[in-house]
């Protein structure tokens, strides 16, 4: 329909019998406690009869708010952000607003702004898996964490990674494993830490229980470097625990390396259980962290905080998921 023809506020106030202020806060969710159900139906009745569609671009620009958010993850090329990225969309959508992401390196030190302007072109930063120093150049902007340490000023919304570890720990403890390797992550970020103490806290508590570890980059041919390391030692571990599930695919190449049978002579395990824990034979026992829960929560969160709320922390829960990867010990 040509823009001269389009029914405009006006229209509708006049169709509804209402003045124009009331179809503002009507069209704009505010009616509530202001005007009385009956009007603001009649209102929407009389907007979609006209077929009136709200000028969006206008309406941000009278609040001074964009209806866009920032999503800052590590990488493009982990499945899991692709998931974090789906949840937050969802949410964003339900209340109108867009996403748009972008990538910021670990160890790139502060982010540049892909904006000229940034106060004016997003309302608000959700930043997964990364420290919140790495936010310093956009003060002032709300900011939601994922994946991030709780303790850290702005808002966050975390996994229950710990937990998760001493949910690994306990099922490859009841298996009779004793001596057991960590394959981790050379990432500083707060959720490898957690993951790297409640595991050896885990282990060290079992009776006549062994940690050791070998750092890795999150690739297979590190992490596969970082088991043989492990496998070669002097602790020769019975089952290697890995910080994620790619990690966890250079552990399998690492005991095909030694002539070890998965899990026959080596038990392996992984974190986050994306689509490769199914992919590999035997496929992996894991934990289950809800990636695009992660996302939407976060969304929720920043929402609140763009009310002017202050949002409580959340952590939300893993699933152990136990396949084929485990089994007891060699004798």
């Amino acid at each position: 329909m040509p823009a001269a023809n389009r029914p405009t506020s006006r229209d509708v106030a006049q169709e509804a019998g209402v003045s124009q202020s009331t179809v503002s806060l009507v069209l704009g969710g505010k009616w509530a406690g202001r005007i009385s159900p009956g009007t603001a139906a009649a209102v929407q009745e009389a907007a979609g009869r006209l077929g009136y569609r709200p000028n969006q671009a206008a309406r941000n620009l009278r609040l001074g708010t964009t209806r866009t958010v920032l999503l800052m993850v590590p990488t493009l090329t982990a499945p899991f952000f692709g998931a974090v990225y789906a949840g937050a969309a969802r949410v964003a959508a339900e209340h109108g607003f867009g996403i748009v992401v972008y990538p910021w390196p670990e160890n790139a030190g502060p982010a540049d702004s892909p904006f000229a302007a940034p106060g004016e072109a997003i309302d608000g930063i959700l930043a997964s898996s990364m420290p919140v120093q790495v936010l310093a150049p956009f003060q002032g902007t709300p900011v939601v964490m994922l994946d991030s340490d709780p303790a850290g000023p702005v808002p966050t919304v975390d996994f229950a990674v710990a937990d998760g570890m001493r949910a690994v720990a306990a099922h490859l403890g009841a298996l009779g494993h004793r001596r057991i390797g960590h394959v981790a992550a050379a990432i500083g970020q707060w959720t490898f830490r957690e993951r790297g103490e409640a595991l050896a806290a885990a282990v060290r508590a079992l009776p006549g229980g062994a940690y050791g570890r070998q750092e890795a980059a999150l690739d297979v041919g590190a992490a596969k470097d970082a088991a043989l390391r492990l496998l070669d030692g002097p602790l020769r571990p019975t089952a290697l625990v890995c910080d994620d599930d790619l990690m966890a695919a250079g552990a399998y190449k690492a005991a095909r390396a030694r002539g070890l049978p998965v899990p026959g002579g080596l038990s392996v395990t992984g974190f986050d259980d994306l689509q490769l824990a199914t992919a590999l034979e035997p496929e992996l026992t894991t934990v289950r962290l809800p990636a695009a829960d992660l996302g939407a929560h976060g969304m929720a969160a920043l929402l609140e905080l763009l009310e002017g709320r202050r949002p409580v922390p959340r952590s939300l829960p893993g699933e152990l998921v136990v396949r084929g990867s485990t089994a007891e010990p060699p004798a």
